[in-house]
């Protein structure tokens, strides 16, 4: 079969340019963590949030102004909800029910009777438990995904898409510790689902693959390697507009959606540009080099012939 991809960009004969990139990413990304670590919310780490409803529009400078009030600094509340009415503040230290009652009484001598708050404390002992499970979550889905990918394909394709989407689920949590923004509950949402998301890109290819390689005759591994990159241009279509189209609804929560949704938003951004990325640019190279040279297989089995 004659795979005309001299006019296209040629993906896999660029694969360590990309291989490169990758690595280089993956190698910033573990020095952040191990310099910087994460920039934890309330959930992974020891504290209080309050959400507090005060009944009436408010701005962050006037929510900020009432904690102060009862000697707590440095705290940026954020400030949502229909009218501007709902504060929501993040403590690193866990406040006792004295400091959370003088909050709540400031907030109601400010702005009358019907201010109503809900509060949610993290124990130590909570946030690391948590953080242990959100763990175990990511590596059960990889595990589960690579058992999938092998009782449908090969070990081949199996091994090369669980380091592809190890690879989009690093690069969310990297940039995140990168440039310290903060993880909390939603954001583990985000890189599961990235994970969910970034298989279903790479089973597409795969399976063009899968398909162009059963009814083909590759004799030498450039033959092989034509093949992968037209099953990629073959597929880009479809994989372009599947991305885009969560793509869009992820940067509309990102633009129109409150701040507790923003990060959720961004992380998925990130996670499906890269989960596109690595199923052209990293799961297919990959694949090959896994596969090896035919014609080198042939001359081998020939050669065990009696």
């Amino acid at each position: 079969m004659n795979y005309n991809t001299k006019i296209r960009y040629d993906f896999i004969k660029n694969r360590n340019k990309f291989f490169i990139f990758s690595i280089a990413l993956t190698v910033l990304g573990i020095l952040s963590l191990l310099i910087f670590n994460l920039n934890f919310g309330v959930d992974f780490k020891a504290g209080t949030n309050m959400d507090i409803s005060v009944g009436k529009s408010t701005t962050q400078a006037e929510a900020k102004a009432v904690i102060e009030q009862a000697g707590i600094k440095g705290i940026t509340p954020t400030v949502g909800g229909a009218g501007n009415e709902r504060v929501s503040a993040r403590f690193d230290e866990v406040l006792s029910q004295d400091k959370i009652t003088e909050i709540k009484k400031l907030f109601t001598e400010k702005y009358g009777e019907h201010v109503s708050a809900e509060v949610n404390v993290v124990s130590p002992d909570m946030a690391q438990e948590l953080g242990i499970k959100t763990i175990w979550a990511i590596l059960i889905a990889s595990v589960a995904i690579m058992i999938y990918v092998m009782i449908r394909f090969e070990w081949r394709f199996a091994l090369a898409a669980n380091i592809a989407i190890l690879y989009d689920a690093f690069v969310v949590i990297a940039l995140f510790s990168i440039f310290r923004l903060e993880v909390d509950l939603p954001f583990i949402a985000a890189v599961l689902t990235t994970i969910g998301y970034s298989i279903n890109d790479k089973i597409v290819i795969f399976d063009r693959i899968r398909e162009n390689l059963r009814f083909g005759q590759f004799k030498t591994r450039e033959q092989l390697a034509d093949m992968v990159n037209a099953s990629i241009w073959q597929t880009m279509a479809r994989n372009i507009y599947t991305v885009l189209a969560v793509l869009v609804v992820a940067l509309s929560l990102f633009i129109f959606g409150s701040e507790s949704i923003k990060l959720f938003a961004l992380a998925k951004i990130i996670g499906l540009t890269s989960g596109a990325y690595s199923s052209i640019c990293i799961a297919s190279p990959l694949w090959l080099m896994f596969k090896g040279d035919p014609k080198t297989k042939k001359a081998a089995k020939v050669s065990t012939t009696p």
